[in-house]
This record gives structure tokens, C-alpha cells and sequence, in this order.
């Protein structure tokens, strides 16, 4: 019985961890200027937030396949994608020549202490998130093929 307390102690604190909105934290673009993560979701329009590393080939590919239809969707929702690279120190110089080789159109941020990660109580990347009135509506961990068509879904949802 004590083992059934103790687990389901455990899942509660864990479930605990994982918020419910961004954090009030300043992290910096590729251009060396400081963005607020409360301030971006001050549009009506939703956002979209991807946690993201160089080294993480399903944060790659996601973002290679969200970029084939960002276009269209901006012009539908009027969302905006903020990725944010968890490179640290070692890998952080890898990502303004990866981005600008995929010619991602993205608002690229830096979090290479992983604060976000910590204060999100995100295991892994990839995290996609969808945030909408200052509220994450839609949080996904990793990526297989298609995924960005649950995105999109979920994208229309918020934008309604």
C-alpha cells in the first residue's frame, strides 16, 4: 500500500511541474537582444513555441516539416513560431549557420542554460507548444511524421 501512496505521490508532484503558461523569462534572439516570453503572446493571434536542440534529428525534422507550411498557416491563423534552441555552451555556435542554411523563417531564441526547459518541466525535445491568451492550450513531446498535421489542428482551434 505504501508503494501505491509513494507512486502516486510521485506522478502528482510530476504532473505539478509542468505549467500552464510561459514563464516570465528574457532569453536572447540571434541579433543579441533580450525577448520577454510573457511579451510575445501579446498579439490576439496564437504562437507557437518549439524547444529545439542542432543536435536533436526529430527536433530537425519537425521544424523541416512545419517549415513547408508556415507560410499558409500564418496567413490563416496569423501565428508566429518561436523555436528555442537548448544548445549549451558547446553547441550554441552551431545555430545561427544551421538556421540560416534551412532558411527557417522562425523567431530563433537562445536558452543555452535551459531555463525554460527547467521551468516548463520538460523531459526532452522536441516540445511544440501552442500558446494562446497567455495560456499553453497544446503541449507535444517529440515528433514522428504527421504530427505537424495534429499541430495545424489544434493551430485552427486556438485561432478560433
Amino acid at each position: 500500500m505504501k508503494f501505491f501512496i509513494t507512486l502516486a505521490f510521485i506522478a502528482i508532484s510530476f504532473t505539478g511541474f509542468a505549467q500552464t503558461e510561459l514563464p516570465n523569462l528574457d532569453l536572447e534572439n540571434l541579433q543579441g537582444r533580450d525577448v520577454n516570453l510573457k511579451q510575445i503572446d501579446s498579439k490576439k493571434s496564437p504562437i507557437i513555441v518549439s524547444l529545439w536542440a542542432t543536435w536533436c534529428v526529430p527536433c530537425l525534422k519537425e521544424l523541416d516539416a512545419i517549415n513547408s507550411l508556415y507560410s499558409g498557416w500564418q496567413e490563416e491563423t496569423g501565428v508566429e513560431l518561436y523555436a528555442i534552441s537548448m544548445d549549451d555552451s558547446r553547441t550554441v555556435n552551431r545555430v545561427r549557420p544551421l538556421v540560416n542554411g534551412k532558411g527557417w523563417d522562425y523567431n530563433i531564441l537562445l536558452d543555452p542554460n535551459n531555463d525554460l526547459k527547467r521551468r516548463l518541466g520538460a523531459a526532452t525535445v522536441p516540445l511544440t507548444m501552442i500558446v494562446k491568451d497567455g495560456k499553453i492550450v497544446y503541449r507535444h513531446s517529440g515528433y514522428a511524421p504527421g504530427a505537424e498535421d495534429e499541430l495545424y489542428e489544434e493551430l485552427k482551434k486556438a485561432a478560433n
